[in-house]
């Protein structure tokens, strides 16, 4: 499917928020998630190396900040797709450029906020099951040191009780 020209507006809207969901997972992957984590640390260390120079620190910052990397992603999508929005020349790749990026990131705001209060709730739970924990053991030794608890008395059965 070739990508919508200029007079199919609606087309290309949803083109663009539906592109921007790759853009969004490949840069988030790459800048965040532990299976680039060494050639993440790796370019950390290069672009704060002062004795690099300017270029050189640029290039590898692009690979820790998800928003700069967005664009180069963003650029690479807009190779492959021919993707343009609004205008059929090259204004259309430029607008098509920075809209992708704004709404990838939208994205990547979302998904960010969403882990964070997923990590949020999970340290809330463990920091509740200790407390519980905590509260069941002092209860176990209070038992323990009033000894065994009697046995609570049974009301006697008659015959009469059970026919009813």
């Amino acid at each position: 499917m070739a990508a919508p020209d200029s007079t199919q507006w609606i087309l290309q809207l949803v083109w663009l928020f539906v592109l921007a969901i790759p853009i969004a997972c490949v840069a988030w992957t790459v800048t965040h998630e532990e299976i680039f984590r060494e050639p993440r640390e790796y370019c950390v260390r290069r672009s704060q190396d002062e004795g690099s120079s300017l270029i050189a620190r640029k290039f590898f910052y692009l690979f820790t900040c998800e928003y700069c990397f967005s664009h180069y992603v963003t650029m690479f999508f807009l190779f492959l797709t021919r993707y343009k929005l609004l205008l059929d020349d090259w204004r259309g790749y430029l607008i098509s450029l920075f809209a992708l990026v704004a709404v990838a990131n939208v994205y990547m705001s979302a998904f960010g906020r969403l882990r964070q209060e997923v990590k949020s709730e999970k340290l809330e739970a463990k920091r509740k099951e200790k407390v519980l924990e905590k509260v069941q053991k002092r209860e176990q030794e209070e038992q323990e040191q009033e000894g065994p608890a009697p046995e609570p008395a049974r009301a006697p059965v008659t015959l009469s009780s059970r026919s009813r």
